[in-house]
């Protein structure tokens, strides 16, 4: 589990210096993923109607609920290589 943890954090390091910003679903996905893989089940409530932000990341984190960390922190990891290339 420590190997993976270390790996997640790289690629939490390493998509910061992606060479290309990913579109706007692909970020989502990445936010999902990474809250999903370090904080578990979605907590809180959805951002107010005006926050179209707020509540995209939020229903990104919503799709993932009931999925092990362990399996989102892979995911996360596996599309962060996709993105280098």
């Amino acid at each position: 589990m420590a190997d993976l943890k270390s790996s997640f954090e790289k690629a939490s390091r390493e998509v910061q210096e992606l060479s290309k910003r990913p579109d706007n679903n692909t970020l989502l996905e990445l936010y999902g993923l990474f809250k999903q893989g370090s904080e578990g089940d979605v907590s809180g409530k959805r951002s107010g109607f005006a926050d179209f932000r707020g509540r995209a990341k939020h229903d990104a984190w919503v799709k993932l609920k009931g999925t092990p960390g362990k399996d989102a922190i892979k995911a996360y990891i596996q599309l962060v290589g996709k993105l280098k290339g």
